[in-house]
């Protein structure tokens, strides 16, 4: 989990308001939960202000998950985010383009709430271990640069 006392936010996106309030209720006890109902929107409130984690349908009506996915994954400043897909798709296909434009996970309709809840807090963890590696990594790297300068 984060190293500051803030609870990690998830951006849920899906185009149906009853999956929007399912997985807000199950997700708000323990996150900060920001939903968007368009694939656009999504986008949008990801590129302003980075959520720790997506929740992203495949099917909506203005822009498809995978074309979310391929943007968030070609910026910068939110291509570190893990991407879990939540469709109700079960092709071997969708699950391969999913994984190809960089989601991490997928979660099958309908949604059990201790699978969502399970697989949230894995990838969480996984990508609070990776910032603080990124952030070690950086430390040493800067250390490294004043030290020859010292020398």
């Amino acid at each position: 989990m984060p190293v500051s006392s803030e609870r990690p936010t998830i951006l849920v996106a899906d185009d149906e308001p009853f999956n929007l309030s399912l997985m807000g209720e199950i997700l708000g006890k323990h996150y900060n939960v920001v939903l968007a109902d368009k694939g656009l929107g999504a986008l949008e409130l990801a590129f302003a202000d980075p959520p720790d984690l997506i929740l992203l349908d495949v099917m909506m009506p203005d822009m498809d998950g995978f074309e979310v996915c391929r943007r968030l994954m070609g910026n910068p400043a939110t291509s570190h985010i893990p991407v879990i897909f939540v469709t109700a798709s079960k092709e071997i296909k969708d699950e391969e383009l999913g994984f190809l434009v960089g989601a991490s996970d997928f979660i099958h309709k309908p949604i059990s709430a201790p699978i969502l809840a399970a697989r949230v807090k894995a990838h969480l963890k996984i990508k609070f271990m990776q910032d603080y590696l990124r952030n070690e990594n950086t430390l040493t790297v800067m250390r490294s640069y004043f030290w020859l300068r010292a020398a």
